[in-house]
């Protein structure tokens, strides 16, 4: 099995940890991009968290002429319909599988774990946590888009898994109708999504995290 390096945050310090987030950065980002939020999410919970946060490899993508970064995926255009390298996005979500498996071998129960990823992590995100064999507690996907909607292999058993769309009003790298496009992709599939709009560019702002931890408090409760 290979596992990705990985960033890990435990909060609240100290609790007995019995769930795990598995949340994936955007592109030419890495695992230490969204660490210092964990602090601020105020989970609501009698149990502790492991936040993992997993590194891309450095790979060529097109869109910034050819530049090696941190990427899932190669992104070939930069328009509406995002062509991107499908069979890349896929392998990421082996290795998001790998993680998952990781965390239940460390004592996790399935369904205590969220696949949560920004922009090219979310996703990724999709992907991994609808094909994965298992339960999950939810999806959080963050200004992001659905890019393997019409290839994906969706495991029935995640058609009442929690899902968590986020995206900004000004984003003018992944624009919010790509975020809305997914929802209506997710509700034609049958799944019952919460939709959190903000105005804000490609990024994450205090709001967004408030919800952000009061949905991960209840995705976790009612899981």
């Amino acid at each position: 099995m290979e596992i990705l390096p990985t960033v890990e945050k435990e909060f609240p310090i100290g609790k007995d940890i019995r769930a795990s987030v598995i949340w994936l950065h955007g592109l030419g980002a890495d695992g230490n991009d969204f660490a210092p939020i964990v602090s601020q999410l105020d989970l609501s919970l009698d149990f502790g968290v492991r936040f993992v946060f997993p590194h891309a490899p450095a790979i060529p993508v097109t869109i910034n002429n050819g530049a090696v970064m941190p990427a899932w995926y190669d992104i070939k255009q930069m328009d509406v319909d995002r062509h991107v390298d499908i069979e890349q996005l896929c392998k990421s979500a082996k290795w998001v599988h790998d993680l998952v498996d990781r965390e239940i071998a460390r004592g996790i129960s399935s369904d205590k774990i969220i696949v949560a990823g920004f922009s090219q992590g979310g996703a990724v995100s999709f992907e991994a946590a609808l094909t994965y064999p298992e339960p999950l507690a939810g999806i959080m996907a963050l200004s992001t888009y659905f890019a393997t909607a019409k290839t994906i292999q969706i495991n029935p058993i995640h058609r009442s898994i929690p899902i968590m769309l986020c995206h900004g009003s000004l984003d003018s790298v992944v624009p919010e109708s790509l975020g809305m496009q997914s929802l209506s992709l997710l509700e034609e599939l049958g799944f019952e999504v919460g939709y959190f709009g903000y105005s804000m560019e490609h990024a994450v702002c205090p709001e967004e995290i408030k919800d952000i931890g009061n949905w991960i408090s209840k995705a976790l409760c009612d899981s």
